[in-house]
């Protein structure tokens, strides 16, 4: 199997906005690992045993569950803790583990930034694949260039999923995944944007990018907390219909 190789992300502040509820916290992140590149087709192939019509293109139309069993897989692997653990569909994660897991939502926006404040850490058509390229489908990892961190792809190509869930009280189970694909305009392919989808969702542009970091305080870690998703689910009103409203 081609290397997993992880980039070393030093601890930091980010600040999350909710467009939508015009809300915004502030998030502090111990350090952590994180992908240069999104997963490849030949990783997903090599551990999982699927087909890799195009090895060095990110894997996409790969489900948020698919995605947290390969994140096992691939620490079984390389001789980990796995990180997630499933009771049918319900997936808890132990942040002890210093196996492969998704990135939360902070990290993967605090990677994205490299210390960035607007919405792209470079012009658009040097750092991501958007629609304005015209392509029908994701294409090679790392052929644009990367941010300050030395990742590769975090805006464009595919988005990637997120561990954190997207908002429990309006869409229930599904996930976040963040930084826009191939065919989106640019005012989707931005650092802050948010999307989401149901576990078992998949399209040709959401792929992944894994990472790792184990943390002390079973059930909260970088930015998530169990107990907050519980709280939110029960507390938050009724939401705007539609995505991140275009404020930003």
């Amino acid at each position: 199997m081609s290397d997993i190789e992880l980039a070393r992300i030093g601890g930091g502040t980010v600040e999350l906005h909710d467009a939508r509820r015009d809300s915004r916290r502030s998030v502090a992140l111990d350090a952590f690992e994180i992908g240069v590149y999104p997963v490849t087709q030949e990783q997903i192939a090599d551990v999982l045993g699927l087909a890799a019509p195009h090895p060095t293109r990110p894997a996409a139309d790969l489900s948020w569950l698919r995605a947290t069993h390969f994140c096992n897989a691939l620490s079984e692997w390389e001789g980990l803790e796995q990180a997630y653990f499933f009771e049918g569909e319900e997936v808890t994660w132990d942040v002890t583990s210093d196996g492969f897991r998704l990135p939360t939502e902070a990290e993967w926006e605090f990677a994205c930034r490299a210390g960035s404040t607007g919405p792209h850490y470079a012009p658009l058509a040097d750092a991501a694949w958007t629609g304005a390229d015209n392509v029908r489908s994701p294409q090679p990892v790392g052929s644009r260039i990367p941010n300050l961190n030395g990742l590769f792809d975090t805006l464009g190509n595919v988005w990637e999923w997120c561990w954190d869930f997207l908002d429990p009280a309006r869409y229930g189970d599904y996930r976040v995944f963040r930084g826009g694909g191939f065919s989106d305009d640019a005012w989707s392919v931005r650092a802050s944007v948010r999307r989401g989808g149901a576990p078992r969702m998949h399209h040709d542009d959401v792929g992944m990018r894994v990472a790792r970091g184990a943390f002390d305080t079973p059930g909260q870690a970088q930015g998530w907390s169990d107990q907050a998703d519980r709280e939110r689910a029960v507390t938050d009103g009724p939401l705007p219909m539609g995505w991140t409203p275009r404020d930003r």
